[in-house]
C-alpha cells in the first residue's frame, strides 16, 4: 500500500488529491514520504490539467509531523542535514505550486502536519480538526517553512504564542484567529472542499497563477515594487486567450470557459 497516494478522477477533472495514507501512524510522515512529497508537488506542478490542489489525510487525521520513531531517522549530522533538505524540497515543492492549493483537514494536523496544512492557499477544517506547533515540546524547532508561513497567518505575536508554548488549539480557536479560513462539521468537510475546488476551477489558470504569486511576494515591496508588478502580470494576463473569453462572456451574458490558454 502507498505511503503517498496522488488521486485524479473523473469525476472532477482538474482537482488533483494528495493524501497521506499512513492511517496506522496518523499519517505521520518518513523519509521517503519527503522526497514522494517533493516529487507529487514538481510534478502537479508542471501538468497544465491539474488545476487546483487537494491535500489530506487518511483515517481521520491528516498528518502528525514528522515520524521521529522511524528506525531510517538519520543519527550523524550529516545525515540529519541531507534529511532536513528533503523536508525543505518539499515544502518549496508546495510553495512554488502554480496552481492553487487547499488543505482539507479532518483530526490531528501537528508539527510539519500542521505547517503542511499552512503552507496550502486555503485551509479548510473539520470541526473536530485541532492544530499543534508542537516542536520545542519534541525539543525541536519549527520546520516545514513554519517560521515562514505562521507569522503571515496570525501576526507575529500570535505565531510567537502558537510556537513558544506549543499547546494543541481546536478548530474554533484556529477560525478566531485566522489560522484556517473555515471550520464545517466533519460530515460536510468533503463537499464544502469540492464546492471551493469547482469554484477554482471556473477561474483563468493564468489568473489565478498571477494573483497566487503576488500576494505571496506582497511582504517583501513596497507600495511601487508592488504596482510595478502587478502591471507585469496583467501584460501577462491580456495577452491570453482567456481574456478575450471573459470580454466575450461579459459582452454575451454567461459564464465564460476558461482553458489556460
Amino acid at each position: 500500500m502507498s505511503e503517498l497516494l496522488v488521486e485524479r478522477s473523473d469525476a472532477a477533472p482538474g482537482v488533483v488529491r494528495v493524501t497521506l495514507n499512513r492511517p496506522e501512524k496518523m499519517n505521520s510522515i518518513t523519509g521517503p514520504m519527503w522526497s514522494a512529497l517533493a516529487d507529487a508537488f514538481r510534478e502537479i506542478g508542471a501538468n497544465r490539467g491539474d488545476r487546483v490542489l487537494v491535500v489530506t489525510g487518511a483515517g481521520g487525521n491528516f498528518c502528525a509531523g514528522a515520524d521521529l520513531l522511524k528506525a531510517e531517522l538519520p543519527r550523524t549530522t550529516g545525515g540529519r542535514t541531507e534529511y532536513m533538505r528533503g523536508v525543505a524540497r518539499a515544502a518549496q515543492a508546495l510553495h512554488d505550486l502554480p496552481q492553487p492549493s487547499i488543505a482539507m483537514v479532518d483530526g490531528a494536523a501537528a508539527g510539519a502536519g500542521c505547517n503542511l496544512a499552512l503552507g496550502c492557499d486555503l485551509v479548510y477544517a473539520s470541526d473536530r480538526a485541532r492544530f499543534s506547533e508542537i516542536f520545542v515540546k519534541r525539543a525541536l524547532s519549527l520546520d516545514f517553512g513554519g517560521s515562514w508561513v505562521l507569522p503571515r497567518r496570525v501576526g507575529l505575536h500570535r505565531a510567537k504564542e502558537l510556537a513558544l508554548l506549543a499547546e494543541v488549539i481546536d478548530a474554533v480557536e484556529a477560525e478566531r484567529i485566522g489560522l484556517v479560513n473555515r471550520v464545517v462539521a466533519a460530515d460536510d468537510l468533503e463537499a464544502t472542499v469540492q464546492a471551493v475546488a469547482e469554484r477554482i476551477l471556473r477561474m483563468a489558470p493564468v489568473a489565478l497563477a498571477q494573483t497566487k504569486q503576488l500576494l505571496d511576494d506582497s511582504a517583501g515591496r513596497s507600495m511601487a515594487e508592488a504596482l510595478a508588478a502587478e502591471g507585469a502580470a496583467q501584460v501577462i494576463n491580456f495577452a491570453t486567450e482567456d481574456s478575450i473569453e471573459a470580454v466575450r462572456a461579459f459582452r454575451d451574458k454567461r459564464e465564460p470557459n476558461f482553458t489556460g490558454e
